[in-house]
């Protein structure tokens, strides 16, 4: 089988529009593999055989980056925080009380920061926008800091897969299927690797709110 055919099939508009549509469902709240999308499109983009554009690649991202969180923003606002109760009884595993008191923690301390930092922090990717607006943040500084967290987010991990892509194509043959699979096998690492780094957190989070309520009683 000619990998390297197969993926010269693929219209390079095609890998703009699932990667940006990938991303902007997660930056929705819905727990999808975006990362992952990214560096596999940032990696196509370096064989230049098939005609994708790196700056495409980041575009796309970035866009879908932005405009998802807009829109799960503008559903946190109108519903507020019954929203997370809601969703934790439907997806405890990635909305539990646990996984929402954490996330609020962090934008408590960080504020607006929590926003331009939660692109590269699976959990805040997640919940950003709906968290933002449900805790009343000013749209303009929303805007401001997702804006230019998806814009240096996407544009520095494709910079970082294409120039690595590029170099280790000089040393590795069929580089266009090794290389994928060992970008999606090592984003699955890192994502497996980041849950279990919350979970602590949120174990910890926990505890520290049964010591507090046994100090109170």
């Amino acid at each position: 089988m000619n990998v390297e055919a197969i993926l010269q099939t693929i219209p390079p508009i095609a890998v703009y529009i699932l990667v940006g549509a990938v991303i902007g469902i997660e930056s929705l709240g819905i727990p999808l593999p975006g990362e992952i999308a990214l560096v596999s499109a940032a990696l196509l983009s370096s064989r230049h055989s098939l005609d994708i554009s790196p700056i495409g690649v980041a575009g796309a991202a970035a866009l879908g980056a932005i405009i998802g969180d807009t829109i799960g923003y503008s559903i946190g606002r109108r519903y507020g925080m019954g929203l997370f109760e809601r969703l934790g009884k439907r997806f405890p595993k990635h909305f539990g009380p646990g996984h929402v008191a954490l996330a609020k923690q962090l934008f408590q301390r960080w504020g607006v920061w929590a926003v331009f930092f939660g692109r590269f922090i699976a959990l805040l990717r997640i919940f950003a926008g709906p968290l933002a607006g449900a805790m009343r943040m000013r749209y303009p500084r929303f805007l401001a800091a997702n804006a230019s967290g998806a814009i240096v987010w996407a544009g520095g991990t494709v910079a970082v897969i294409y120039y690595a892509g590029m170099a280790a194509e000089r040393w590795l043959s069929r580089f266009s299927w090794i290389a994928l699979v060992a970008a999606v096998l090592i984003g699955i690492g890192a994502t497996l690797l980041m849950r279990e780094q919350t979970s602590r957190l949120i174990a910890q989070l926990e505890a520290e709110n049964d010591w507090e309520t046994l100090r109170h009683q």
